[in-house]
């Protein structure tokens, strides 16, 4: 194993038709016009010194270390600033050249700590590798006089150290905070000797707008920016390419090791997601992984009220088989079922999915994402004939228009949003459908064009009065709907979506938006240029969170903005394999590939792969075999690296059913809170551990690589496997490849997916079909037509939700996530990432604050008609008057212990954005937090078992 170095060019590449040749050092190059000196040099293969310069950022020519001589020009001008010309001829190595390096670098090194042997980046240090290149061999200047070699350290993050004494000013770390992330949190503060880095107006890191992405700490050429775990490790000394395991975005990662041990997590440039880039989580918050509260060996107990006993993996695997046949003997094949984890590798999931249809005999499996994006797949699959969005995340770079409901991308898809936000800055207009003022709607230079600040619970009202709009102001794209979709349903749609009752006006009592924002919303969608919809969980879950998905496809076909570049829907997935362990048949009417058990010809194919017969029938869903534990009908379940009782709605309802079953399993890495109700616990592996794919939002299937072997000494799929054989149904895999290549055998988008391809080309989008070397997937998806054929416009009537506000219950809570934390935090609260949010907190309106007599930082009661908790209010003008927010990723909080059970009409997913509430001051905790705090003691007399027996 090697470290693995990625070339930096210098400035960025460039694109054009027209060519430009030139001669570096008596070398000819042709490169595309608009091409820097420096890049082109690079591409010749000559390596021009630079300090400023980097080839993720535009080109700054402040360091003076890249210049060159160029005949017939006078001076020596900056490389990375200079564009090359036609017959230009340039010298990049002269003996004028070299005396002016070697004056730049002795003024450098001057007001340079030289402490090079001590420092964290002795080994990775361009400043040190550059007065190697120039042949720096003294200073003249000596290293007496002012100086800033006593600035103070800012030790503030959690993550990285800024020691201000070897800063050399390059300003790479402010261009990248302003180029690559766009939080504009750091300037250079002074002018001349006085100049410095310095975050917000001279504030420490972590009182600043910093948000921790590490793109300064990425960019910085010296040790000004250094990771505390290099500082604490040494350097790598060996890197594996992975996926991160948080969001939807998927980003690629050096796992950069010595050892075992992980040192840093760095953006891989050649990523297709991230090109580069990170966020906090991804960048810094990988400790989980080796936690002291990870549980190494597999558990078992009789009751839920006795103490875990720890066993073998083969007395596990006995146990569990053997409960679980003793409910089917009892109560029948239907009696258990399992559910699989959005979490989880491609892999792992299949491999899960086809022990309960192959081993447990039945359809009873169901996934995360019936609870997140259940309504994505219904809803596409219904208009465009897919389950998936129709974009690459590169396509945001050709939008004129972005359309973002029920997001908010900077918090849950950094990195991403902060691609979105630089198509922003370049120009292109933003309009946000949201109830909550999210940091979209304005923040440095960003302005969205409208705000449509809805009522939670009317999304498909405001969709449908945007397409009112279109219709009755002829902006429909005809052409488009002509040639491209069914001409009949088109007919009944526009018949429907023109009706009075669908306009504006009409709705605006509803849904408390001006109809005129709506209109002029309206009207810059369909004419402004290419205009793209990205779309999260404020949409899907909600009653008629299938209508939402469904009224935004119609809105993108009657405007034509669907199957180039730049348009689309597109729908942000919340975990890192939501997309995948949809893909994998984790549906209970599914096989993989979105095929329906009910198809002889799809059936016959996996039970001859398989070797079994298959029920035809769909399975239970999520809240189904809820409702059968309370009645006795379904006794037994498995969970894949899911915390239901915490992520899922009412709480309550939830644990109910659990305690009424006669066999859990739970698999995960922590005794997380649904664990508690468990019979047998499988300790799991973190995404270091895992050889697999992950599939992000734009359908990207990537590379996960192991950096670290398994700390409990088996894959995930061996316990699925282990399992299935010990139910009667063999099942062994030799490698995780294997696995993949069943997978691609039986799915025909998958069909031309491979780890031997994923390893060579980086990662491949499906439908990937072919098998040629050079197919890599389908980036834009319905180009010339749609997957179904012609696209189906589909009628959303607009029904208003059974959640309704009261005297009792007046207020309306929505619920999302916050940047430092992923899904219900059990990796993230394991990490530094909890200094940003200790608590999940109450965003209130200072009115309906007034109101009740709550002043900001107050501890409140929280109560729905399902249940109470008690949290933190915070007073925030982000929220309108009558709408209250939180997020859920404390389980001490307990937020689902409120949430109801009302659901999507057509998937089961949860409405989670809409339950009505009351707010009062409180400084009691509730039964749900009291029960909670038992159950924590048990966790944490478990987890200081595990630390002594570690050591």
């Amino acid at each position: 194993m090697t470290l693995i170095h990625e070339t930096d060019y210098g400035t960025p590449a460039r694109v054009s038709e027209t060519l430009v040749t030139l001669e570096i050092d008596g070398r000819s190059i042709t490169v595309p016009e608009g091409t820097s000196v420096m890049r082109a040099a690079m591409d010749a293969g000559i390596t021009v010194p630079k300090l400023c310069a980097t080839d993720s950022l535009e080109p700054f020519g402040s360091c003076r270390l890249c210049a060159v001589e160029i005949e017939g020009r006078r001076g020596t001008p900056a490389s990375c600033t200079t564009p090359v010309a036609p017959g230009m001829k340039v010298f990049t190595q002269t003996d004028k050249l070299a005396k002016l390096r070697r004056g730049v670098m002795e003024l450098y090194i001057s007001d340079h700590p030289l402490d090079c042997l001590t420092c964290a980046a002795n080994g990775d240090c361009e400043l040190q590798d550059m007065a190697g290149a120039v042949g720096l061999r003294n200073v003249r200047y000596g290293f007496d006089g002012e100086n800033h070699r006593a600035a103070a350290k800012d030790e503030s993050n959690p993550y990285f150290t800024f020691d201000a004494s070897k800063c050399i000013v390059c300003s790479r770390c402010v261009r990248a905070c302003q180029e690559t992330q766009g939080t504009f949190a750091l300037t250079i503060d002074g002018r001349g000797f006085a100049s410095s880095v310095s975050p917000g107006a001279k504030e420490n890191f972590m009182d600043s707008e910093c948000v921790s992405c590490g793109a300064c700490v990425q960019a910085c050429p010296t040790a000004t920016l250094t990771e505390k775990s290099i500082i604490e490790h040494g350097q790598p000394e060996h890197s594996v390419i992975t996926t991160c395991a948080y969001c939807g975005v998927g980003c690629s990662f050096k796992a950069e090791m010595r050892g075992t041990t992980v040192v840093r997590m760095t953006p891989w440039k050649n990523g297709g997601a991230n090109e580069g880039h990170s966020c906090v989580k991804g960048r810094f918050a990988w400790g989980y992984a080796t936690h002291k509260d990870r549980i190494m060996k597999p558990m078992v107990r009789e009751r839920i009220t006795d103490p875990w006993r720890e066993v073998s993996w083969e007395e596990a695997i006995a146990y569990a088989a053997e409960r679980l046949k003793a409910v089917q003997a009892k109560y029948g094949r239907g009696s258990i079922g399992g559910i699989t984890s959005s979490r989880c590798t491609n892999e792992e999931v299949y491999v899960v999915q086809k022990m309960i249809r192959a081993a447990f005999g039945t359809n009873n499996i169901d996934t995360c994402a019936r609870v997140c994006h259940s309504p994505t797949g219904y809803g596409l699959s219904q208009t465009f004939g897919t389950s998936a969005g129709t974009q690459d995340f590169r396509s945001v770079d050709k939008s004129d228009v972005i359309l973002v409901i029920g997001a908010n991308p900077t918090d849950g898809h950094p990195v991403f949003g902060s691609r979105m936000k630089k198509r922003l800055r370049a120009g292109a207009k933003l309009i946000v459908i949201d109830p909550r003022r999210i940091d979209l709607v304005r923040s440095p230079h960003v302005q969205a064009e409208y705000h449509l600040q809805l009522q939670p619970g009317t999304n498909v009202a405001v969709v449908n009065a945007i397409a009112h709009v279109i219709v009755t102001e002829g902006l429909v794209n005809r052409s488009f709907v002509e040639g491209r979709c069914d001409p009949k349903e088109f007919a009944k749609w526009e018949a429907f979506i023109a009706e009075h009752r669908n306009s504006p006006e009409y709705l605006e009592s509803r849904t408390g938006v001006p109809a005129d924002q709506v209109r002029a919303a309206a009207r810059l969608y369909a004419t402004g240029g290419n205009a793209a919809i990205y779309y999260g969980l404020g949409v899907t879950e909600h009653s008629q969170g299938s209508s939402t998905v469904m009224a935004i496809a119609n809105l993108a076909m009657a405007t034509g903005n669907i199957g180039r570049e730049g348009v689309g829907v597109n729908p942000l997935r919340g975990q890192n394999n939501v997309q995948g362990s949809c893909d994998m048949g984790s549906f209970p009417h599914e096989l993989p590939g979105y095929r329906h058990v009910s198809d002889d010809i799809v059936r016959q194919e996996f039970e001859t792969a398989w070797g079994v017969t298959l029920d035809p029938e769909p399975g239970l869903r999520i809240p189904n075999m809820f409702d059968s534990a309370h009645d006795g009908s379904f006794r037994g379940l498995f969970v894949q690296g899911e915390d239901i009782v915490q992520s899922d709605p009412n709480t309550t309802h939830v644990t109910s059913a659990l305690e009424s079953l006669d066999i859990v399993i739970v698999q995960d890495l922590f005794l997380n809170e649904t664990a508690a109700f468990a019979h047998v616990f499988f300790p799991g592996t973190s995404f270091l551990e895992k050889d697999g794919t992950f599939t992000n939002a734009e359908r990207r299937i990537n590379r996960v690589r192991k950096a670290m072997p398994s700390k409990v000494g088996k894959d995930e799929h061996w316990v699925a496997c282990a399992l299935a054989t010990a139910m009667g149904y063999p099942m062994h895999y030799n490698s995780t490849s294997e696995i993949m290549d069943e997978i691609a055998r039986l799915t025909p988008t998958f069909r031309g997916v491979s780890f031997e391809k994923l390893d060579r080309v980086g990662s491949v989008q499906w439908p990937c079909t072919g098998l040629e070397d050079d197919d890599t997937g389908m980036a834009i998806m319905h180009g010339e037509s749609f997957a179904r054929g012609l696209g189906r416009f589909v009628i959303t009537e607009y029904v208003p939700t059974d959640e309704r506000t009261t005297r009792m219950y007046p207020l309306v809570l929505t619920t999302g996530r916050i940047l430092a934390h992923y899904n219900v935090g059990a990796q993230t609260r394991r990490t530094a990432n909890v200094a940003w949010h200790p608590e999940d907190v109450l965003e209130i309106n200072a009115v309906d604050a007034e109101i009740r007599g709550v002043k900001d930082g107050d501890m409140v009661s929280l109560a729905s008609r399902m249940g109470a908790t008690t949290l933190r209010a915070v007073i925030s003008d982000r929220m309108p008057a009558g709408v209250v927010y939180t997020t859920f990723h404390h389980p001490v909080t307990g937020a689902n212990v409120i949430t109801t059970e009302n659901s999507d009409w057509a998937t089961n997913c949860p409405e989670y954005k809409v339950t009505a509430v009351q707010v009062a001051r409180s400084n009691q905790p509730s039964d749900w937090q009291v029960d909670y705090a038992k159950n924590d003691v048990e966790r944490k007399r478990i987890a200081a078992a595990n630390v002594l027996a570690a050591e």
